[in-house]
């Protein structure tokens, strides 16, 4: 059974659960489970069965394809207080996952199983509203990801991953071969460009890290 401050980081990183009838929340805290997720870990896999309806606590995964050439491309990440829309898709649609996903760091997920899922959906009108109206706003923006990967320049599109990626105190941790996966390049052709961004006082590139040193500068790019 879980522990009660599960549910209770649960219930506060989805406040929705907070409007399910007495019944309804009590079957949710009945079937979830929380799984832990290691960074680098495997949330799921190609062509996986799709077991559990996945709401992210804490931490960040990282849903992609590997291309025929063994170049990943992504596909979307999942943070906290958000879900994967390939995992509803399967649960409405059924058929295994059309892509893989990993933990980029330590990450904590609510895990809702298949029957429960199903039941609630048929049950519950505020847990049927949350995932369809969720799955909504995940589909478009995962249309826009796709115009962009295929209309948006390579420097239009690094400069939004930047930013995307970006911490409170203007530093993205990332690597510039983990950058180059994300925007569909390769490292060399992302070190190029982070090298002239440096040099015209847009970023300071450290190892492991970039700091953003003009973000206004990085958002023109992005409408040019």
């Amino acid at each position: 059974m879980p522990e009660p401050h599960q549910i209770e980081r649960w219930i506060e990183r989805f406040p929705l659960l907070k409007n399910f009838s007495a019944s309804h929340l009590q079957i949710a805290r009945g079937m979830v489970h929380f799984p832990v997720l290691e960074a680098g870990a495997v949330a799921y896999e190609l062509d996986g069965a799709c077991a559990n309806y996945l709401m992210c606590i804490d931490g960040r995964t990282r849903v992609f394809r590997m291309s025929e050439a063994g170049r990943e491309v992504l596909i979307y990440k999942v943070s906290a207080g958000g879900t994967c829309v390939l995992t509803t898709q399967c649960l409405l649609a059924g058929g295994g996952f059309p892509a893989e996903s990993i933990a980029e760091e330590r990450t904590e997920l609510a895990a809702i199983p298949t029957e429960t899922f199903k039941q609630l959906m048929a049950e519950s009108p505020e847990f049927r509203a949350f995932v369809l109206d969720d799955y909504t706003k995940l589909m478009a923006s995962m249309f826009t990801l796709i115009e962009e990967v295929v209309f948006a320049p390579l420097e239009q599109r690094l400069a939004r991953r930047l930013l995307a990626e970006v911490d409170r105190h203007d530093v993205v941790h990332t690597t510039h071969q983990q950058l180059a996966s994300d925007v569909g390049s390769v490292r060399e052709v992302v070190s190029r460009i982070l090298g002239q961004w440096a040099e015209n006082g847009l970023v300071v590139i450290r190892r492991g890290q970039i700091e953003l040193a003009d973000r206004a500068g990085l958002a023109s790019i992005r409408l040019h």
